[in-house]
């Protein structure tokens, strides 16, 4: 075993390979500064417990001495009456600090650690630990610090997608269930159990593309059983005999019935050409929309894509009607994506968002029409 020249500690690597780094030219480093850096240091590191507290004791004993490197002399002694850890747990921490290349060690002769002072006391060397290269490779640790929150920010989009495929998945096949329960709904179901268990809890482990994309498509499948089932087999929710308007109303004998119909419940003829174009979010629905019904259709579907529960939609629609909730819904799913492609993430409930943009709509803060038109002309900029 090959020992240093200067006492019984053993030659290693690390120690060699740290003395590369040096501080700049007349840098003078504040104890501020330097405990900052080994905060960073030791999240870049993910240092356990005991190392942080030995690290962080060697950096309380930086004196803020000028001299060229960051020298400090602390006796084991001094390290376990300041942490509370034995000996043993103390040299151990040690050696891993110096196998991360984050102090050096400078060892005296007769192995203690000390000062050397000139004549007028002032310190001029010391034996002991150099927290140098910790300090001289601050801008790594903010580099590594740096893809940490934008892997766990990748990694918590792709726990949202899967949420959201897993709550519309499930809305579908119970929507299934209730409305067309002779639909054979087992393989759909299948999938969907298969998947769960596949799917990892949040934590650090990513995500597997095949993953999410299973999950994309076993949501379109779901939906688009559901879908057909609504449509019976056609293309759409019924057949035009005629394309031109009726000349005579159906009912010639009687006049019809005025039925009261709130505000909220008038539908625009620019409905849904504005809500189109306003939001582009909506492409991603199945079936055209050129209707109001088929934007009423659209919206309680894309209801589930929010992660807002179905009584939600429910109140919405007691609220301030069938057209206005459905457009509500669109608008907040195009308000969330723009949210989440800018990176603000200022949304963390998108159902919640829902519930307060229908409170605003009922207690007149909030103009539909007047918020799309302003929309659709951001888009168009």
């Amino acid at each position: 075993m090959q020992l240093a020249s200067s006492g019984g500690r053993r030659l290693r690597y690390a120690a060699l390979a740290a003395r590369k780094f040096v501080l700049e030219t007349e840098r003078t480093v504040t104890r501020k500064e330097l405990s900052a850096t080994a905060r960073d240091a030791e999240k870049a590191l993910r240092l356990n417990a005991t190392q942080r507290l030995v690290l962080g004791q060697l950096v309380a004993c930086w004196g803020e001495q000028a001299m060229g490197r960051l020298l400090v002399w602390p006796s084991n002694q001094r390290l376990t009456s300041s942490t509370g850890l034995s000996e043993r747990a103390v040299r151990n921490a040690i050696k891993a600090l110096i196998e991360q290349q984050l102090v050096i060690p400078n060892d005296s002769p007769n192995g203690k650690r000390y000062a050397v002072r000139d004549a007028s006391g002032t310190v001029i060397n010391a034996f002991g630990f150099d927290l140098t290269p910790l300090f001289a490779r601050r801008s790594e640790w903010a580099s590594a610090l740096a893809a940490q929150k934008q892997h766990k920010e990748l990694l918590k989009r792709a726990f949202d997608e899967v949420t959201i495929c897993r709550r519309a998945t499930e809305e579908a096949l119970s929507a299934l269930a209730q409305h067309y329960p002779d639909i054979n709904r087992n393989e759909l179901e299948s999938r969907l159990n298969l998947l769960r268990v596949r799917t990892p809890k949040r934590s650090g482990k990513a995500i597997p593309a095949d993953l999410i994309e299973a999950w994309m498509e076993v949501r379109k499948l779901a939906e688009d059983a559901f879908y057909q089932a609504g449509c019976d087999g056609t293309t759409y929710r019924h057949i035009e005999a005629e394309n031109e308007a009726p000349r005579e109303t159906c009912n010639n004998s009687r006049e019809p019935e005025c039925v009261p119909v709130t505000p909220h419940e008038l539908p625009s003829r620019l409905l849904p050409a504005l809500v189109t174009e306003a939001c582009p979010v909506i492409a991603n629905w199945s079936h055209p929309i050129r209707e109001t019904v088929d934007i009423v259709t659209a919206g309680h579907f894309l209801r589930a894509s929010l992660g807002a529960h179905p009584s939600a939609w429910t109140e919405a629609v007691e609220e301030i009607g069938p057209i206005h909730a459905a457009v509500a819904v669109i608008y907040v799913l195009q308000v969330y994506d723009d949210d989440v492609s800018s990176g603000r993430n200022c949304i963390r409930n998108a159902g919640g968002y829902f519930r307060s943009i229908v409170r605003l709509i009922k207690g007149g803060q909030l103009d539909l029409e007047t918020a799309l038109l302003a929309m659709r002309r951001r888009k168009l900029a």
